[in-house]
């Protein structure tokens, strides 16, 4: 039986504008005009018709009915309303923190500073764009899966590591492969009620869509983590969780800060799987806490006297 994919809900309206930043490398020169036209003036578009916004951005009223549904919005209707929250909410003063890039003779103290400002906002705009029915959705598969396996190279297979032990510890059968052949290996023997996640932040990585294309087709529930909702690994996913897209710089590359948006996404799986198989999931915690428990030093062990 094909498979295909579910729609995602519509965006909130605070996460537009993060939507836009995201989607903006994959859009079309006339779809990125309306994108960024909306963005610039929320209030101003809220209140124009189709015909209007077309001809303020130069385009045809398709390409705006058709921005609005790539924003995720059934229709040009729902894309106004969220403009018009979104102009409230910029109007009583809720503007989005700016982040500063980091220079290549800042202080020390200034580096903190700016990471923690650009991981803080990281972290908001990946809340923002959480879809939670289709994260409730991967929680269910993954809650009853058989065993669970995760895709992911470099920077997003630490990821997937971390993830993977997380939810070894709680009992459930759930591997990271950072060997591109062998997670191949090992997705075309997933069959219906696995679950296989890819994690990719720019949604093109072949060695991680590849293992989950084969996943897929073989019937296991696929669940992708990335930065590019309209990449080739969307094709392949039941369901999709968007992580805000990465600002990358000549000292922080886009390895370093799409991580920040990832671990917030499995720490949500893990959590809202753990309390989905609490009965098991806490006895299973206390255990591995207890067998690891003797390897920790104690802290009423004293130092050895001089």
């Amino acid at each position: 039986m094909k498979k295909t994919f579910r729609s995602p809900a519509s965006p909130p309206p605070a996460a537009l504008a993060i939507k836009v930043r995201t989607l903006a490398p994959s859009m079309s020169r006339s779809v990125g005009q309306v994108a960024h036209v909306l963005v610039g003036d929320p209030a101003g578009c809220a209140v124009l018709t189709v015909t209007a916004l077309a001809r303020l951005a130069g385009t045809s009223e398709a390409t705006v009915v058709r921005t609005a549904r790539i924003l995720g919005y059934s229709g040009y209707r729902d894309l106004r309303v969220a403009l018009s929250v979104l102009a409230a909410q910029q109007e009583s003063g809720r503007a989005p923190a700016v982040t500063s890039d980091i220079a290549v003779d800042d202080p020390i103290a200034d580096v903190v500073a700016k990471l923690a400002r650009d991981e803080q906002q990281t972290l908001a705009e990946t809340a923002a764009c959480v879809d939670t029915r289709q994260l409730a959705a991967a929680v269910a598969a993954a809650s009853t899966a058989r065993r669970i396996a995760v895709y992911g190279i470099g920077a997003s297979c630490l990821v997937g590591q971390d993830l993977a032990q997380k939810l070894l510890r709680i009992g459930l059968v759930a591997h990271a492969h950072t060997d591109p052949h062998l997670a191949v290996t090992d997705a075309v023997l997933l069959r219906r009620g696995d679950v296989a996640i890819a994690i990719t932040d720019s949604g093109s990585t072949e060695d991680v869509i590849e293992p989950l294309r084969a996943a897929f087709e073989r019937g296991a529930t696929t669940i992708a983590i990335t930065g590019n909702p309209v990449g080739p690994v969307a094709r392949y996913a039941d369901h999709l969780l968007t992580t805000t897209t990465t600002r990358e710089s000549e000292l922080r590359p886009a390895a370093m800060s799409s991580r920040t948006g990832q671990l917030l996404l499995i720490d949500c799986l893990f959590v809202d799987i753990a309390q989905r198989t609490y009965t098991t999931a806490a006895p299973a915690l206390a255990a591995s806490y207890e067998a690891l428990a003797h390897r920790h030093v104690s802290n009423s062990r004293q130092p050895p006297q001089d």
